[in-house]
């Protein structure tokens, strides 16, 4: 199973959770809030509980963040967006780097809600609580 933790609360991230739903017709992905029981849960076991700044991908309990978990979920859209596998040849500090600084400024650009995401009934099925 490859499930994507996103903030729950941030307009970018959950602008970007939509992204991928409307393109993912294989089906192949799950989501949780990072600040839902089950994703605080997981990353306890990972050993990351204080990850909340980064999107994660458990991909079959392989564990991606930031710049390396967007890479490999427009890879597993596949299609065009899998070309974005030649990004890897960009040492993950600078591919970080741009990633942080939209991660530390998400909130003042996009903005935030002020409860995480609730799924619509259709794609309940899809969210992890």
């Amino acid at each position: 199973m490859k499930t994507i933790l996103f903030d729950g609360v941030c307009n970018l991230c959950n602008g970007s959770v939509n992204w991928v739903i409307d393109r993912d017709k294989k089906n192949l992905f799950h989501f949780t809030a990072l600040q839902s029981a089950f994703a605080k849960k997981r990353l306890q076991e990972i050993g990351q509980a204080d990850y909340m700044d980064s999107i994660v991908l458990d991909d079959d309990s392989q564990i991606f963040t930031e710049s390396d978990a967007v890479i490999r979920i427009l890879k597993h859209l596949g299609g065009i967006y899998s070309l974005a596998v030649v990004f890897l040849i960009v040492p993950k500090f600078i591919r970080d780097f741009f990633y942080r600084f939209v991660a530390k400024n998400r909130y003042k650009w996009f903005g935030k809600q002020d409860v995480c995401r609730i799924p619509t009934p259709e794609l309940k099925a899809k969210f992890m609580e």
